[in-house]
Parts: C-alpha cells; sequence; structure tokens
C-alpha cells in the first residue's frame, strides 16, 4: 500500500484546545508535535506535557524499532520509519511495521470527555514471546517554549500500571495508565532537532526527560494512556476498549469526513464554545471565528453549537467591536480589528437564514455594531460623510491583512479598505431586513462605494481609499469580496465579471487567491524563511485557500450555473487533493504564490476548511438555500 507523504501530519484534537499531533513518519518536526498537550485554561494555557515515546520490541532474535527520532546536527535514530508498511488516518492514526515475519499494530487517539490520549499496540505476526518497552519523553512546557535539561522530577507516584509525574513544584501532574509494569529509570535525551522550527527561522533543540519504562507481553493488547491530572484507576484495557468504542461512535456519527474535520475546530470556552482558528498555534481568533463557522457549522447544519458561538460573543460587544484575539495567558481580549464585528454581523445572517435559533440576542448585537461603528470607536473607526468605513491608526494592523514585523507594517491599509466597505454595506443590508433605521444609509454608502471604489485602469476595484488622499490601487484579492463571499453583491453584470475576470488573471492560483499581483515589484512568489521574511510575504503574494469561497461564490454570480463544472476542477479539486498531502484531512493556511504552490503556514486552518466545506455546497447542492445565483 503507498503510504502518504512522511512529512505529513496528523491530527487528534481534545475539544477543549490540546491535541495530539505529529507526522506519518513518527518524526516529531514541530516543538507544537506532541502526544498529550493540554490546555490548562481551556482552550488557551496549553501546555506539552509528554511530547512522545521511544518504543521497540524485542524478540529472541532482534529488536524491532517503532519510533523515529531526529537528533542535532541530522542524526535520525532509531529508524522505526525504515519498518513502516502502512499508514491510515482512519477512524485515527495507525501504524503497521513489519520485520521479517514481525508485524506490530499501533494506534493513537484522544477520547474527547477526558481528553485523555490512548496508545495501543497489537502484535499481528510472528513467534510469541515478544515484549514491547515504552520510554515516555516529557516536557511539561509551554507549547510555544523548548525545554532544555535541567531541575525535572521524575520521581513516580502510584504503583504497577497507574503512576503519575509532577515535574515542576506545583506545577501540573501527568497522568499513566497502563497493562504493563513501571520501572523507574531516568534519563534525559538531548537534543531533538525540530526541522519546521528551524526553517522558520526559530530556536529548534530540546531536551526531553524520560522517568522510566513501561514494559508489555504482546501476548495480548498493550495500553499506555497518558492524561493531564493524577494517574488513572482501573483496568487498562478494559478501559482503553471502552472509550474506543464511544470515539468511534462519536466519530462514525459524522457521515462526511469534512464534517468530522470541521468538529475539529469547535472547541469549549467558559460554559459556550468557539472555534479555534487553526492547528498548532492559533487560538479563537474573532475575524478567524466568524469566517470559519460559515463552513464549518452552517454549512454542515450544526445550528445548534453555531448558535452557541454566536451567542457566546454578541454579549462581547464593545464599542461597535468584537475582539480579534484572547492571548494565551490573561483573560484581556484584543479590540484590534475593524473587520471581526462585521464578519460576526455576515455569520448572524447565514445563521439565522439557514434556520438558527437566538434572533432577538443576535439582532441586537448586530445593531450594537452598526450603532457603535456610527459612532465612532477605536483606532479611528468611524463612518465619513460618504457613508463609507474608514479606519487606521500608526502601527496598527487593522484587517485581515496584518502582517507587522517589529515597527514594520507590512500591509498598512490605513483609510477605506474594499472588503471593509463590502462588510459595512453587507452589514446595513443585513439589518435593513428587520429595521429601516439603516436603509438610508446603506443607499448612501451603496452610492458612494460605486463612485469611488471602480477603477478603469484595472477593469476592477481600487484596494484602498487612502485617507490623504493617495489610493492604494494594487491588486489584491479583496476586491473579490464585493461580488462573492457576503450575502449580498454590490455588484452585477459587466462590473462584477470585470473583477470577476481580473482576481482570476491576475491572482488565481490552485491552493486559493494570491494576496497581490505577480507583476507588482512588491510581489513575494514564496512564504518561508525567518519572520521577518515570512512576514513580508504574508501579504505580499501568497496565496490563501480561504479565498477560494470568495471567488467561487463570485464566479457563479456573474456567470451563472454554466461555470460549475469548471470551478469544481479549477478550485475545488486541488483543495481536496492536499487532504491527503500535508495536514491529513485538513487544508493548510498558505501556499506560495509560484507554482507548485507549496502549503505553508499552518497546516490545520479553520477558515480553509470551512472554505472548503462551503465550497462544496455551493457546488454540488442546488438546494442550498444560503446561495443565491445571479443575486
Amino acid at each position: 500500500m503507498t503510504l502518504p507523504p512522511l512529512d505529513a501530519e496528523w491530527l487528534e484534537p481534545d475539544g477543549m484546545g490540546g491535541f495530539a499531533m505529529g507526522t506519518v513518519s513518527g518524526v516529531r518536526t514541530r516543538r507544537y508535535h506532541a502526544l498529550l498537550l493540554s490546555a490548562m485554561t481551556p482552550p488557551t494555557g496549553r501546555m506539552v506535557l509528554v511530547a512522545g515515546v521511544e518504543a521497540w520490541v524485542e524478540t529472541g532474535v532482534g529488536d524491532l524499532p517503532l519510533s523515529t527520532h531526529l537528533y542535532a546536527p541530522d542524526v535520525q535514530h532509531p529508524d522505526g520509519v525504515r519498518y513502516l508498511t502502512h499508514f491510515t488516518r482512519t477512524p485515527w492514526p495507525t501504524w503497521r511495521f513489519r520485520k521479517d515475519d514481525l508485524e506490530i499494530e499501533h494506534e493513537v487517539f484522544v477520547e474527547r470527555t477526558s481528553g485523555a490520549v490512548v496508545l495501543r499496540w497489537r502484535q499481528f505476526s510472528g513467534a510469541p514471546g515478544a515484549s514491547l518497552t515504552i520510554r515516555p519523553l516529557l516536557a511539561a512546557r509551554d507549547y510555544h517554549a523548548l525545554r532544555r535539561e535541567g531541575p525535572f522530577d521524575v520521581t513516580a507516584s502510584g504503583h504497577g500500571g497507574c503512576v503519575s509525574w509532577r515535574p515542576d513544584p506545583g506545577g501540573v501532574a501527568i497522568g499513566a495508565l497502563s497493562n504493563g509494569a513501571y520501572a523507574q529509570a531516568p534519563l534525559w535525551f538531548r537534543n531533538f532537532l525540530y526541522t519546521a522550527e528551524r526553517d522558520r527561522g526559530l530556536d529548534c533543540i530540546e531536551d526531553l526527560a524520560s522517568p522510566g519504562v513501561f514494559t508489555f507481553d504482546l501476548e495480548s493488547e498493550a495500553v499506555l494512556m497518558f492524561r493531564c491530572g493524577d494517574g488513572h484507576i482501573g483496568d487498562a484495557a478494559a478501559h482503553a476498549d471502552i472509550l474506543a468504542g464511544a470515539e468511534r461512535q462519536r466519530r462514525a456519527a459524522f457521515t462526511d469526513a469534512g464534517a468530522l474535520a470541521a468538529d475539529a475546530y469547535v472547541v469549549r470556552r467558559g460554559q459556550g464554545r468557539t472555534i479555534l482558528a487553526g492547528f498548532p498555534w492559533f487560538t479563537d481568533w474573532g475575524r478567524d471565528t466568524f469566517i470559519a463557522l460559515r463552513g464549518l457549522l452552517i454549512s454542515t447544519g450544526r445550528l445548534q453549537e453555531s448558535a452557541e458561538v454566536l451567542l457566546a460573543w454578541a454579549g462581547m460587544v464593545d464599542g461597535g467591536m468584537l475582539p480579534n484575539r484572547f492571548p494565551d495567558q490573561g483573560d484581556a481580549p484584543e479590540f484590534n480589528s475593524v473587520d471581526a464585528a462585521l464578519w460576526f454581523c455576515v455569520a448572524v445572517h447565514d445563521h439565522l437564514a439557514a434556520g438558527g435559533a437566538g434572533q432577538a440576542a443576535l439582532r441586537r448585537a448586530v445593531e450594537a455594531v452598526i450603532d457603535g461603528t456610527m459612532a465612532g470607536t477605536r483606532y479611528g473607526i468611524g463612518v465619513d460623510a460618504d457613508g463609507l468605513v474608514r479606519a487606521g491608526a500608526p502601527g496598527v494592523q487593522l484587517t485581515w491583512m496584518d502582517a507587522k514585523c517589529g515597527d514594520w507594517v507590512v500591509t498598512p491599509r490605513m483609510g477605506k479598505p474594499v472588503e471593509i466597505q463590502a462588510l459595512w454595506i453587507n452589514t446595513l443590508r443585513i439589518a435593513a431586513g428587520w429595521t429601516d433605521r439603516f436603509a438610508a444609509v446603506e443607499r448612501h454608502a451603496t452610492a458612494s462605494f460605486h463612485a469611488v471604489f471602480p477603477d478603469p485602469v484595472t477593469g476592477g476595484l481600487v484596494d484602498a481609499i487612502g485617507l490623504d488622499g493617495v489610493d492604494d490601487r494594487a491588486i489584491r484579492p479583496n476586491q473579490i469580496f464585493a461580488v462573492g463571499g457576503l450575502p449580498f453583491a454590490l455588484l452585477d453584470g459587466a462590473a462584477a465579471e470585470g473583477v470577476v475576470a481580473l482576481v482570476e488573471s491576475a491572482l488565481l492560483t490552485p491552493m486559493g487567491l494570491r494576496t497581490l499581483d505577480p507583476g507588482d515589484p512588491a510581489y513575494q512568489c514564496h512564504y518561508r524563511g525567518g519572520l521577518r521574511d515570512r512576514d513580508g510575504a504574508y501579504h505580499q503574494g501568497t496565496a490563501w485557500p480561504w479565498l477560494l469561497g470568495a471567488f467561487v461564490e463570485a464566479a457563479l454570480r456573474s456567470r451563472g450555473g454554466a461555470a460549475v463544472a469548471g470551478l469544481r476542477t479549477q478550485c475545488l479539486a486541488p483543495l481536496e487533493a492536499q487532504l491527503e498531502m500535508t495536514g491529513l484531512g485538513h487544508v493548510s493556511e498558505v501556499a506560495d504564490g509560484d507554482a507548485p504552490h507549496h502549503p505553508g503556514g499552518c497546516p490545520f486552518q479553520a477558515w480553509s476548511m470551512g472554505e472548503l466545506l462551503r465550497m462544496r455546497r455551493m457546488l454540488y447542492d442546488e438546494t442550498w438555500p444560503i446561495l443565491i445565483l445571479n443575486s
């Protein structure tokens, strides 16, 4: 059987912000690759507790390594990947290893209720008498940090196969339950090399502590479970079987693989729910939450959960704004986005249009967004005499093109960005559907939009109207939202087709829309290198898969149903292919602007996956009520 790419990554989320994650080969290439990574204050405060294991099978005639690690400067040991014959991610990551006539299966899954990670090994062939040895590799550190050798208490409490460790005084306990025998045998494993971090220009060397070894007789299934907290109680094998049965049943309820992938991003926050922007490093960002929610929850019919998310955020409207980010540490949210609240209003529209609950509270929140924006709020955000939204403050990035490195603001876009006007006018039209308070404002803003944004030189739209009289006429994808991606198109006819044609010719790639025309002197063709290099390319040519949803909708609106077949091939099929190439079952955050459009950034990105699901509905479900062709 053909294996997926060995560097492809698998993900097992716990529904609370924690997860297990790694590569098909078993080599940890990121500081975030771990077996037990738990959120102390769900969904934030995440810590890597168990980074991995060293695993091998002993027989009377030789050993079979089941793990693979990479050490600096470039030494791979052991070489379990050499014996890897099969990998599947369904229903959870499962590997087969074979050496001569000895065949071993290994599987990993995370149970949603407790956040426990379950590891199981079975012998399928070979002479009896084989034994399995497992060495846990503990980190007990913030998930953005790295551990180096130093004070680290590996003393175990408990007995038999039920033990726990508390590496740092007053710190987090790590519990383990097994049907094997545990023996204290502390060792430090030094100089693990994380190549993905090295390639990103970040610290990439880590030391990990192993407190001891678990040994198992492979005449029966070997089970080892880890969780945040003290040791488990009970029979490991029986407990694992119960958890596996419940988890298998839970996953089987998702009849579509895309809906199961969508479920990965839906996590608890307090008594409610929110959506993580991506794995492994993003928390719940306001803008990302509302863009992703439309595909992850509404298009998959999970309206109860979309109501929970939207109602949880509805109470946070402050001065017409919603938080854009919750820091990993602390509870003070960051209100640094002009569009997070506007995307919230769009998500509310789609949710209510699909029959979702919470109408009264959500309508009040939408009106609060409009009133606060019209009154003027943070960072110079307000409504000018022309009815359009202005925004901007030196050194602050307020739109989705938010890259900033030190004092360098890569794409300032101060003034009146085109997609902000599309969002604002859509928000006014949404509210005008239940109150006439905003009808005149909407008509005025729409007329102003048509007066100042068309660009006769390109046939498209200006990217941003400058407050200083200097407009940004760079060809960027933001103009597509005037035609598609939002409930109401601002353009139709030849004007709409002009935007779609321009975006298609200059920006469309199989992996998303480029953020800048390749003919622009500022264009960056690759997203790679250190932080400054990556930030400089982030919105200066790098392609973003999530933008394809807006393009597909714009193309359908301007060209009609005859465009469906071509869009399936041109836009949907390449993303479907990526599901088996990088973040398995998911879509990455970005890709290079130039061919072959290598994926980059976050390998599991919520809005990328959400817009893929929305595209599926648009291109395959003619009855989906939210899509109105040629509207």
